[in-house]
């Protein structure tokens, strides 16, 4: 009897695949901290026989290479994909045996790369599952514009040729298993819902309800940018990642914390944003270990500038690390535990800002000179306070010059980007409020709303 366990790796929005069936298994778009997945086979008590990749990745390193390595397993990688290692290249059609009666079928699915591959899981020649990486994702598909600006346009009418040949090649009750989706930016739109098959995208998935033309017209007017680190990954994953290291970064003491900030390097605190705004080191920025801190801190930050984290545990810090090596940010320069006090010289007084609610900043008398909206653009054209500047929170660290002058009052749509925004503030100096509420409840609080369409005062179209 076959199984599937799924491997979420949540701060990413992705997932990866271990199946099998009584004694071994294949891992699919593998993660690279590997030892997740070699504590999955051991629950299991299965061997891993082979490794697939859908495709080279964009959005993260891969540990498919370590886990091969390690476990001698076969290492299937598409056989277009252009890799400076070695791998059992896979062409479509081609069939491997993971275990007896259970059999992986490439299916040639180019879209989200030219090279792409999804694979169709098989038990007895029965079809039970289709592995699809970045092809067909729960009601949406990868992005194309990953690869290369001139490719994008093919690369998105091959995502409607693939989702199609997915659709009329295999049964309506396959279990769609994408890698992305479930808030990769890889995807062209997250997903809405857990879990999927065939027949129920033909109801409702843009690529096969949709003409080719209209499908793509759609497609390329909703895409928004990429995060910058992604030009880092594939070429990583394509030379070949080393292996994951997550041994212990040098500690730091309050004089060597103070050096690294006099140095220009980043000093990121990854205590919640209630506990920054209350008190924290002068010059530091917050990303939450509880965000999504893997994306926003590798988006934002110089690629290869040292970063030393602040944590108020050696869980939290190592939890982050671990975030942040599956994106290439390997061991941190130094790191520190414990609050505030132990990592500032003694003497020295916490910077501190206050927070508010939509209601509070529509109630505040005199109405704040700046409103900060650091959604992304496709947030904003639902709907925007009345007045305010809009830069998106992953351009603001190289566009603090253009907030205008005043107490800034920032948001986003939950008030977690809206606290790395404020920390950025207030280390350039700036007094600042945190807006820490949904967008939501802007319209209960009475603020003018405006839309794209210039009609109404909603929160939306």
């Amino acid at each position: 009897m076959f199984f599937i366990d799924t491997i979420e790796t949540e701060g990413l929005g992705n997932r990866s695949y271990l199946a099998g069936g009584a004694h071994t298994a294949v891992v699919v778009d593998p993660p690279r901290d590997i030892d997740r997945v070699l504590a999955a086979a051991a629950v299991r008590g299965v061997r891993i026989s082979h490794v697939a990749e859908t495709h080279v990745h964009n959005d993260y390193v891969s540990g498919g290479l370590d886990l091969a390595r390690l476990t001698g397993a076969v290492y299937l990688v598409p056989a277009q994909a252009r890799v400076a290692f070695a791998r059992t290249p896979v062409a479509d059609g081609e069939t491997v045996e993971v275990d007896e009666g259970v059999t992986l079928r490439a299916m040639a699915t180019p879209g989200h790369t030219p090279h792409h591959t999804s694979y169709v899981l098989q038990e007895q020649g029965a079809v039970v599952a289709v592995f699809t990486g970045g092809s067909l994702l729960i009601g949406s598909v990868g992005r194309p514009d990953l690869v290369e600006p001139r490719l994008t346009e093919a690369l998105a009418r091959a995502q409607h040729a693939s989702a199609h040949r997915l659709a009329a090649e295999l049964p309506d009750e396959t279990p769609v298993l994408p890698t992305h989706g479930f808030g990769s930016f890889c995807s062209s739109s997250q997903s809405e819902g857990d879990a999927t098959t065939i027949g129920k995208e033909k109801g409702g998935n843009d690529a096969l309800v949709k003409d080719v033309d209209s499908f793509v017209a759609g497609l390329l007017a909703g895409l928004e940018d990429v995060p910058t680190y992604y030009a880092h990954m594939g070429p990583a994953n394509a030379r070949g990642p080393a292996p994951v290291d997550l041994t212990e970064p040098a500690p730091a003491d309050a004089a060597d914390i103070a050096g690294r900030l006099a140095a220009g390097e980043w000093v990121v605190d990854l205590r919640n944003r209630i506990a920054f705004a209350e008190g924290h080191l002068a010059g530091s920025f917050n990303f939450e270990a509880e965000g999504k801190i893997a994306t926003y801190l590798a988006w934002m930050i110089p690629w290869g500038k040292p970063v030393t984290l602040l944590a108020e545990s050696p869980a939290q810090l190592a939890a982050a690390r671990r975030e942040l090596a599956r994106v290439g940010i390997d061991r941190p320069a130094a790191a520190a535990t414990g609050g505030p006090r132990d990592w500032m010289p003694e003497g020295a007084t916490p910077r501190s800002f206050p927070r508010a609610t939509f209601a509070e900043l529509a109630a505040h008398d005199p109405y704040p000179d700046v409103v900060l909206d650091v959604r992304r653009d496709s947030e904003r054209a639902k709907g925007w306070i009345k007045g305010s500047a809009h830069i998106p929170i992953h351009q603001l660290h190289r566009r603090l010059a253009e907030v205008p002058p005043g107490t800034v009052w920032v948001h986003c749509a939950g008030g977690m980007r809206a606290g790395i925004a404020a920390s950025l503030l207030d280390a350039a100096g700036r007094d600042v409020v945190a807006v820490d509420d949904s967008f939501d409840a802007a319209t209960d609080a009475g603020l003018p709303l405006t839309t794209t369409t210039g009609t109404g005062t909603g929160a939306g179209h």
